[in-house]
């Protein structure tokens, strides 16, 4: 029988400001109720006068609920933390130590790093190294039936947190805190992930610990970086939440997959993933995605020989493909018909298509040789995006929304075709003819939860895939002859 939920505060860098905290914490306690700990990031101490930490230190005061603190993150504060294993600092006042897992009586399970990244060993007292995140993984994945943890506390933030998923502002994640962290949290899969030390709020959406349709469903992940504490921008320096201990939670219930859920940011698809830029409001732009797998055949085992198995495909570096042939769309080809040609990028190029199913019907194309989006590099992708928010804008103009579709068959170039429709056309009703199309040809299409990278499921030919005001996605492994025309089936019928 599941127990009752801890509740739990988290804050970000106290900097020595001890009675403004704990005062918000009183403040909290009696408009909400008991708390029963607080788990602080970050810098603990700072630059202020030791007479408010002294007063604490020698429990003339005391914190109001047991606290829990990370070491040092320089050289100036590491005298107060005598104990690298750990020690009482004062009164409901725990210094947790260098490194290592903390549960309490309740079976909640807190792994926690104190410390910035360090280039060197040894690290220095206020720093963590490779070794240090190794010695934590390996003491906890060492045990039977490891899931992950409850709750992961670190001062630096993981490097590339913001891959898929909502942007901290102008943070850039891509260059601010530790890669040592993101393996952490990769290899941990915590529930709840603290840090601080960039002086910002940032929630980000939950992200899978799992491949899916590859790997069963698993918790998902959530990482939150709090400010610090008393700054005059008023950003969130305290955060409460509840949470029952993974141990005594239902499987089923834990696994449960929230709606916003988004890819592993720390997870890659392939030698360059692609990390979708995310857009807001008007310009956010939810896709449907189908794709059909013709890599395998009914009857025919996978060889294990290694020369055409997944792995062995993996393990060898992707060329970029050449045209077996003349091809009209290849930017550089004397076949490509220019006169078509609309816009002109740096990696893509906007055309008119020939033989459009409307009079305003335009292609996306690469400029190299690509056969699928799959092996677009990011850059590409990025110029892909901007395309398409350009001509969403364009389309909106003229009382239009876009539907947008690949058809990686019988192609040897990549075409990303996007056809305007009128806004009276329903979502629901453009997603309708897609699938009674398909199903007319037996093909059963299995949703995707949004937010998926289609490089993580795309392990065989990329052949079809339809975007437009759909936060759904959908697969199928292809058992028969695909359908060349099924978009021009599609456009036959309503709601078109």
């Amino acid at each position: 029988m599941a127990g009752k939920p801890l509740r739990v505060l988290a804050c970000g860098d106290v900097e020595g400001k001890f009675d403004m905290l704990f005062n918000r914490v009183q403040a909290v306690q009696k408009k909400s109720g008991e708390f029963d700990l607080l788990l602080c990031v970050g810098n603990f101490f700072g630059s202020t006068p030791e007479t408010e930490w002294e007063e604490y230190r020698t429990c003339a005061k005391k914190a109001p609920i047991p606290t829990y603190v990370l070491g040092a993150n320089n050289p100036e504060t590491v005298h107060y933390f005598p104990d690298v294993n750990g020690c009482e600092l004062g009164e409901n006042i725990t210094y947790l130590g260098r490194k290592g897992i903390f549960s309490g009586t309740s079976g909640l399970q807190i792994a926690y790093l104190s410390g910035t990244e360090s280039l060197s060993e040894p690290a220095p007292a206020y720093s963590f190294s490779s070794k240090d995140v190794s010695e934590l993984k390996i003491s906890l994945l060492s045990t039977p039936k490891f899931k992950g943890v409850d709750i992961l506390l670190t001062s630096p933030w993981p490097r590339g947190v913001g891959n898929f998923g909502n942007k901290p502002g102008e943070m850039d994640t891509h260059r601010c805190g530790s890669v040592l962290i993101s393996n952490l949290a990769t290899s941990l899969k915590p529930r709840y992930h603290f840090a601080a030390l960039e002086k910002t709020y940032y929630e980000r959406l939950p992200y899978r610990n799992h491949v899916v349709l590859q790997e069963n469903a698993q918790h998902v992940s959530r990482f939150i970086a709090l400010a610090n504490v008393g700054n005059t921008s008023k950003k969130k320096y305290l955060y409460a939440f509840s949470i029952l201990p993974m141990r005594s939670m239902d499987p089923a219930e834990l696994v449960k997959q929230p709606q916003d859920v988004t890819e592993n940011p720390y997870q890659k698809s392939g030698k360059e993933a692609y990390k979708p830029k995310m857009l807001s409001g008007a310009e956010a732009e939810p896709a449907c995605q189908f794709f059909f797998d013709l890599s395998k055949q009914p009857g025919k085992k996978r060889p294990s020989d290694g020369k055409g198995g997944q792995h062995s495909q993996l393990k060898q570096p992707k060329k970029i493909r050449q045209p077996t042939g003349p091809c009209w769309f290849c930017l550089s080809s004397p076949d490509v018909e220019k006169h078509l040609v609309v816009s002109i990028g740096t990696h893509c190029y906007l055309a008119l298509a020939k033989g459009g199913l409307s009079n305003d019907h335009v292609l996306i194309l690469p400029i190299g040789h690509y056969q699928s989006v799959v092996e677009l590099s990011s850059e590409a992708m990025e110029e892909i995006d901007k395309y398409k928010s350009a001509l969403k804008k364009f389309f909106r103009s003229k009382g239009k929304r876009y539907v947008l579709f690949e058809r990686n068959y019988r192609s040897q170039h990549l075409q990303l075709q996007v056809i305007p429709v009128p806004l009276s056309c329903c979502a629901e009703d453009i997603k309708e003819s897609f699938i009674l199309q398909a199903q007319e040809q037996e093909i059963e299409l299995v949703e995707i939860p949004e937010h998926s990278d289609i490089k993580l499921h795309s392990q065989g030919h990329l052949i079809f895939t339809s975007n437009w005001i759909l936060e759904r996605s959908f697969f199928t492994e292809l058992r028969k002859n695909f359908l060349y025309s099924l978009e021009g089936k599609c456009w036959q019928a309503k709601p078109f």
